[in-house]
C-alpha cells in the first residue's frame, strides 16, 4: 500500500490549503527494500551521514532485515527500559550526534519517533520514519509529546520525509503494541467530539475534511478489530494505514487537535505523576483507560441534559487549592499556570453554553455507548480499566478534575467547571 501525500495537500472547503511535508508513505511487505533503494539511488542518496536512532527492542526486531542500512549509518541504540521522550533522552542523542549528521532515521515506535522528530526539528535536518509496531499515530505527525522538567508538553517537531512501514516487521510486533495502536485510534471518538464542541463555543478553527479523514481512520480500524487481534497481515496493514491517516490529519491542521482530546489530557496528567506513581503501561493503554473514563462522564452529562437537570453556572476557581497541592508539590505549578493563561473558559459565556446544550447532547449521543466501546476494546485485546494500567480507583475523580489543565484547550471535560449535573 502506498499513500500519495499529494492527495491531502490541496485547497480545502475550510478555506485553508493544507500543507503536507511527507513525500511518500510505503506500507507493505518489503518496504525496507524500498528504503535501501532510496538511500542508494533515490531521493535519500544525497544524505551521506545519517544517524539511525532505535532502542534495544526495535534493534532486535530489525537488525537482521535492516543489516545493510545499519552498516551505512551511525547507530544509536537506546535502552528501551523506562525510555521516555524527555530532556535526558534528548541529551543522550545530542551527545552522540556527530557534527556532520544530515539525516535521522527513526526505527521504533512512539517514543523513538517523538525523540527523532524533535531532534530533527531542532537541528533542521530531515528524518525518515521506520515504524516497528502499529502502536501510535505519531509516525507522520508534526508535533512531539515531550516531558520537560516533569511537565508533559506537545511541542513543534518535523514531519518525516518518508515513511517505510514494513509489514514483515510491524505485523510481527507483540500483540500488546498492536492493541495499543487500536486504543490510540478509538480515542479519536472523544478527540473529535471535543473539537466539534469547542468549534461551537469558540472561534477555534475546525475542518470537516480533516474530521472525515480521522473518521475514516476510526472506521477502518473498527471494521477490522477481530482480524487485527488475530494478527492477520492485511488487517495490521489497515491499522498502520489508519495511524498514518491520523498523523496526516495533524499535519494538515498543524496541531494535535484532531487526534487528541480529553482522553489524552488524562494520559498527560498520569505521565506527570502528580496523582499517581510511575505507570508500567504503554501510551495506547493509558489512552484507552482515559477514553473509557471520559466517555462514561460525557454520557452522564448527556443524560442530565436530556432530563433537563444539567445546569450552567459561571466558572469557579474551586480547583486552585487542588492545583497547588498536586502540581505545587512537584514544583511545576508555575509552568502549569503559564500553560493555562489565558483560561479558555473565560471566552465561554453561560448563555452561550446553555444555548449549546442541545447540540452538545447530539454530539455525545453520536459517540458509541459505553458498552459498545468496551466491546470494541475487548475484541481488540485493549486494556481499558484504570486498574489495568496501575491506577487506583480513588484517583479517578481527581484525574477528571485536573486533566484539562495539562493543555490550554477547550474540551467538554474542561467545560464541566461550568456544569452541574
Amino acid at each position: 500500500m502506498r499513500v500519495d501525500a499529494d492527495d491531502f495537500a490541496r485547497p480545502c472547503s475550510c478555506g485553508r490549503e493544507h500543507h503536507i511535508d511527507v513525500k511518500e508513505i510505503v506500507i507493505e511487505s518489503g518496504a525496507i527494500g524500498k528504503l535501501e533503494e532510496e538511500m542508494s539511488d533515490g531521493d535519500l542518496r544525497e544524505y551521506i551521514s545519517p544517524l539511525l536512532i532505535c532502542d534495544t527492542n526495535s534493534y532486535k526486531a530489525t537488525e537482521e532485515l535492516m543489516e545493510d542500512i545499519y552498516d551505512r549509518c551511525q547507530v544509536l541504540i537506546l535502552d528501551a527500559e523506562d525510555l521516555e521522550a524527555d530532556e535526558r533522552a534528548v541529551e543522550i542523542v545530542e551527545n552522540y550526534m556527530e557534527e556532520d549528521i544530515d539525516l535521522v532515521l527513526a526505527v521504533g515506535a512512539g517514543t523513538i519517533h517523538d525523540l527523532s522528530r524533535f531532534v530533527a526539528h531542532q537541528y533542521r535536518i530531515p528524518f525518515v520514519s521506520v515504524p516497528t509496531a502499529a502502536s501510535s499515530d505519531g509516525f507522520t505527525s508534526t508535533v512531539a509529546d515531550m516531558t520537560w522538567n516533569g511537565v508533559k508538553k506537545t511541542v513543534a517537531a518535523s514531519a518525516p520525509l518518508f515513511v517505510f512501514a514494513d509489514m514483515d516487521i510491524f505485523a510481527k510486533a507483540p500483540k500488546r503494541l498492536t492493541a495499543a495502536g487500536v486504543s490510540d485510534i478509538l480515542g479519536k471518538y472523544i478527540a473529535l467530539a471535543d473539537w466539534k464542541i469547542a468549534s461551537i463555543l469558540s472561534e477555534e478553527y475546525y475542518c470537516a475534511e480533516v474530521v472525515n479523514l480521522e473518521t475514516r481512520a476510526v472506521r477502518t480500524v473498527k471494521d477490522n478489530l477481530k482480524e487485527i487481534a488475530a494478527g492477520e497481515e492485511e488487517a495490521c496493514e489497515k491499522l498502520m494505514y489508519a495511524l498514518v491517516l491520523s498523523g496526516l490529519a495533524m499535519q494538515m491542521t498543524g496541531s494535535s487537535r484532531p487526534a487528541s482530546g480529553a482522553e489524552h489530557h488524562l494520559v498527560h496528567l498520569w505521565d506527570m505523576e502528580v496523582v499517581n506513581g510511575h505507570l508500567d503501561a504503554l501510551h495506547g493503554e493509558k489512552v484507552s483507560a482515559g477514553t473509557m473514563l471520559v466517555l462514561l462522564e460525557y454520557k452522564k452529562i448527556a443524560d442530565a441534559i436530556r432530563r433537563g437537570t444539567c445546569k450552567v453556572h459561571t466558572c469557579t476557581e474551586e480547583d486552585q487549592e487542588l492545583l497547588k497541592e498536586t502540581f505545587g508539590k512537584k514544583g511545576i505549578l508555575g509552568a502549569l499556570e503559564k500553560e493555562n493563561t489565558p483560561e479558555p473558559l473565560d471566552d465561554v459565556s453561560t448563555r452561550e453554553l446553555s444555548d449549546a446544550l442541545p447540540k452538545i447532547l447530539k454530539i455525545i449521543d453520536a459517540l458509541p455507548a459505553v458498552t459498545d466501546m468496551q466491546e470494541m476494546m475487548n475484541t481488540a485485546g485493549c486494556v481499558s480499566r484504570v486498574r489495568d494500567v496501575g491506577l487506583p480507583g480513588e484517583v479517578i475523580e481527581e484525574s477528571l478534575l485536573l486533566a484539562p489543565y495539562t493543555r490550554r484547550r477547550l474540551s467538554l471535560l474542561r467545560l464541566r467547571k461550568m456544569l452541574t449535573y
